[in-house]
């Protein structure tokens, strides 16, 4: 449902905060999206499909190539057994190399050697667990890892999905040489509503042409940076990025996200060995502020307790799942020690002490910053500790390690509401 228009504008006037004393981020300027097309369909547009960020899980980033059923169905089994279906998640998605060849009518086929009930029947098992089922194409003549796209075959393919039971669709970008980005998700949008089954569009061109600004009313989510790698701070060379530099590309993002309409910095890295435990819950904390995508992409059948504990922090989730559909942004930059704020449906403030550096370093949350009285009084829960800090005035400083955050809920008090313990830890 969309917002009123008098929420919608307090809304607005929250992201765009006066400036005070120190080094405070600056907003861009404006940029209205432009007009996105109104693609024939049987479904109607509109936010019902993601009105919350979708959360679940997805075989590449573990599995690449080697994805399976039984790769499929142990992810589905974990996600019940380790409690990620009770925090949220719900999709399990089959991303590239499912399929092998197109028949002679042009059906996509699936690789019998690795799913030989078919993608029916693993629908149905996936379903039976009470979870959705996602699936991957291409928009070019070939997926990413050679395998068939969907250039010229759209209407077949989401007719086979729809027959399939499939509730989600990832749609890469490879192998697209004189296709028009907007034309041929447009072309995929519409299959898909033509089919009358309900599934989700995840455009997957890595923002190369600014999805933000054309990908409303033609999928629900859209990749806005380039691929992650389960690392901190590095690169290849055919694109690919850590999660901080991710971070970076989704800080002016901002404005373009909301309820059926979500930028995506790609799917999650915790628990793929590359980052240490802080890495995991800054990148966790970030992704949730975001407003992102959470898709797990790990080994959800052989992860830690650390990891499950992170992906299944019900406080953080909730940030992320936060009705308002608000993405977070940066609110002050220090050098390495920045302060990113999220306006939360019930009137509070998540808030991300973020600490670039290499020492562990106090940073301080002035409530100035994140649109709130300046001389009064807050309430502050620190959502990683899980436990009430206490109520101050004006202020809050924490200690925070090296690429670590401290995230925080931060709830003005009542005039007059007795106070606890003031000043900073």
């Amino acid at each position: 449902m969309r917002l009123p228009i008098a929420l919608r504008v307090v809304s607005a006037c929250l992201l765009v905060l006066g400036a005070g004393s120190g080094a405070r981020a600056t907003a861009p300027p404006d940029r209205a999206p432009a007009a996105a097309p109104a693609p024939s369909a049987a479904l109607p547009l509109g936010p019902s499909l993601a009105p919350t960020p979708p959360m679940g899980w997805n075989s590449w980033n573990r599995f690449g190539c080697n994805v399976s059923e039984r790769v499929v169905l142990g992810a589905a089994d974990a996600l019940v057994k380790t409690g990620l279906k009770a925090a949220g998640y719900r999709y399990v998605v089959i991303d590239d190399c499912w399929q092998i060849k197109r028949d002679a009518a042009g059906e996509i086929v699936a690789d019998p050697a690795r799913f030989p009930s078919g993608i029916r029947a693993l629908a149905d098992a996936v379903h039976a667990r009470g979870l959705k089922l996602g699936i991957y194409s291409d928009a070019g003549t070939m997926t990413c890892a050679k395998r068939p796209g969907s250039k010229g075959h759209e209407v077949d393919d989401a007719r086979a999905y729809a027959a399939w039971g499939v509730d989600y669709l990832k749609y890469d970008w490879c192998n697209t040489e004189g296709q028009d980005t907007r034309e041929a998700y447009g072309t995929m949008s519409r299959a898909l509503r033509a089919t009358g089954r309900p599934m989700i569009l995840s455009i997957c061109e890595w923002g190369t042409t600014r999805p933000w600004l054309w990908a409303p009313g033609i999928g629900q989510l859209w990749r806005a940076t380039g691929d992650i790698q389960d690392c901190w701070d590095c690169g290849n060379s055919w694109g690919g990025m850590g999660v901080v530099h991710i971070i970076d590309l989704m800080a002016e993002l901002y404005p373009f996200s909301g309820p059926g309409h979500w930028n995506d910095p790609d799917m999650l890295e915790v628990g793929n060995r590359g980052l240490t435990l802080a890495e995991s819950r800054s990148h966790f904390s970030f992704w949730a502020l975001f407003a992102a995508p959470l898709m797990a992409g790990n080994d959800l059948q052989t992860m830690s307790a650390d990891i499950r504990e992170i992906l299944t922090n019900r406080e953080v989730i909730a940030v992320d799942q936060d009705p308002l559909g608000i993405q977070g942004r940066k609110v002050r930059d220090n050098g390495p020690h920045e302060v990113w704020m999220k306006p939360l449906a019930d009137g509070t403030r998540a808030v991300i002490l973020f600490n670039r550096g290499t020492e562990e370093s106090p940073i301080t949350v002035e409530w100035e910053d994140i649109g709130l009285f300046p001389g009064g009084r807050a309430s502050v829960r620190d959502l990683w500790r899980g436990i009430d800090a206490g109520t101050f005035r004006a202020r809050y400083q924490a200690k925070v390690s090296p690429h670590g955050v401290v995230m925080l809920k931060i709830t003005a008090e009542l005039p007059g509401r007795e106070a606890g313990t003031t000043g900073a830890h």
